[in-house]
């Protein structure tokens, strides 16, 4: 067995922030991933001659973890992150509002724009600000708040179905996946107070310039091979077994002794690797479930849309964005519509689902009536997200199993933040700091330094 060598099982966002982890902190370090490319669940894909993504990601400044993450592999030039919070919110007939900050401290940051918020009545204004007064008093550690929707604890605080349609939703179903009535008080407590309500600065929304094939998978590649990770493409691990004082990790007929293992798969996969003692809640991983994400992708002859991104009300299209640079397109505007908690959506046609957003598109912006739609594509994401439903914080796990060595990772675990790349990569490093502290105490890994060092990337 190798000294100091450490597995990692997974090339998502969470399982390149574990390697890279473990590098850095002196480990050796061998990344595994079924696929022939990383990124996990964001990624890109060549159509018609164009490069697409899979689905629109964007971060926000409080994403401290996947920013630095940025920063490490070189691709912190590669996106753009608002001087200041501005969401254009459109709806059918070309109208239009703002959610923008200004440079008040928090909450006092939003006031002038819910003032202005052309969709709520002052009645609906003064019951968000009581609201939002609320729900920044909420403690994240208080269980109970998993025991409830979103949406029942704002009715219950006089929230109008027009101010859940056209306020609240617009921020639960990106971050959390689903609907105000069917996602947990919780998770959605801590996405207001991280994002919104305590740091004026913290909901500034961030975005790729560049396909996320490029922003996550090429540039992380390449860092991990600077770093001296043994990345292995295209090889599939089928087991990671306690054997001696380490772990046989078997991928491909092949097999890997090492220390340590981080296993950052998806939590539906989790079982299948691992020995049945690993958790005492293994077999439950699988009960967390999956809500889809549906994308769609319209290519017109012309521009339509003057933003680089935009939300929508009393419409079926939730949030569009401009990927036409991203794309390689050099005529025209290629459109992404992100359509998220998706259920219903995700098993229509294609030409059921265009249907709708093809004409929705065309009543939110007048130009877009008279273009010609040159492409669309189509894309979904079965399982794009734990479904983050009252009930889902019990069976997520911390980083650490029952067996020494062996450490869990991915945004599905128990990070404190929802299944966003944020969660992803602070799992990683999470994970990677244990084991970094394993091999020191066992006296087969790094000195103490090194662990430390792993640990400093976690804000």
């Amino acid at each position: 067995m190798s000294a100091g060598r450490i597995a990692v099982v997974g090339g998502g966002l969470a399982g390149i922030a574990a390697a890279l982890a473990c590098a850095d902190g002196g480990a050796r370090v061998t990344l595994f991933e079924a696929k022939a490319r990383l990124g996990g669940a964001t990624y890109s894909f060549e159509h018609a001659g164009l490069r697409l993504d899979n689905g629109q990601h964007v971060y926000l400044r409080c994403c401290t973890a996947y920013r630095q993450l940025l920063r490490r592999i070189g691709s912190d030039g590669l996106t753009a992150l608002q001087p200041r919070l501005a969401i254009p919110v459109l709806a059918p007939g070309g109208r239009l509002g703002w959610l923008r900050r200004n440079g008040l401290p928090a909450p006092l940051h939003l006031g002038a724009a819910l003032a202005r918020y052309p969709y709520l009545t002052w009645r609906d204004r003064l019951a968000v600000v009581r609201a939002a007064v609320a729900l920044a008093r909420l403690d994240l550690n208080d269980a109970a708040l998993d025991r409830q929707t979103f949406g029942a604890w704002l009715r219950v605080r006089g929230q109008s179905r027009r101010a859940l349609a056209s306020l609240w939703e617009l921020i639960t179903l990106p971050t959390l996946n689903l609907r105000c009535d069917e996602a947990s008080l919780g998770l959605a407590a801590m996405v207001f107070q991280q994002g919104l309500l305590f740091d004026h600065r913290a909901g500034d929304v961030g975005y790729a310039r560049v396909p996320l094939g490029v922003a996550h998978g090429e540039q992380a590649l390449a860092a991990l091979q600077a770093t001296g990770v043994d990345v292995c493409l295209d090889t599939a691990v089928t087991s990671v077994r306690p054997e001696g004082s380490g772990f046989a990790v078997e991928a491909d007929g092949a097999r890997v002794d090492v220390e340590s293992a981080v296993v950052a798969v998806p939590h539906q996969r989790v079982a299948e690797l691992l020995p049945p003692h690993a958790h005492p809640r293994l077999a439950r991983f699988a009960a967390l479930g999956a809500t889809p994400i549906v994308n769609v992708h319209v290519v017109y002859d012309r521009r339509v849309m003057e933003h680089p991104f935009a939300a929508g009300v009393g419409t079926p299209v939730q949030w569009v964005f401009d990927r036409t640079a991203a794309a390689g397109l050099r005529q025209g505007q290629c459109l992404a519509v992100s359509l998220s908690g998706a259920d219903g959506l995700a098993r229509l046609a294609n030409e059921a689902i265009e249907g709708q957003i093809l004409p929705a598109l065309a009543t939110l912006f007048p130009v877009a009536a008279q273009a010609r739609v040159r492409l669309t594509v189509v894309t979904r994401e079965h399982a794009a997200t734990f479904r983050q439903a009252p009930g889902s914080r019990e069976l997520r796990p911390g980083p650490r199993t029952r067996v020494p060595g062996l450490f869990l990772a991915g945004a599905w675990t128990d990070t404190g933040w929802p299944a966003t790349m944020e969660g992803a990569v602070r799992s990683g490093v999470g994970a990677a700091r244990e084991a970094l502290i394993h091999l020191h105490r066992t006296g087969g890994g790094p000195p103490e330094t090194g662990a430390r060092a792993a640990a400093r990337q976690h804000p």
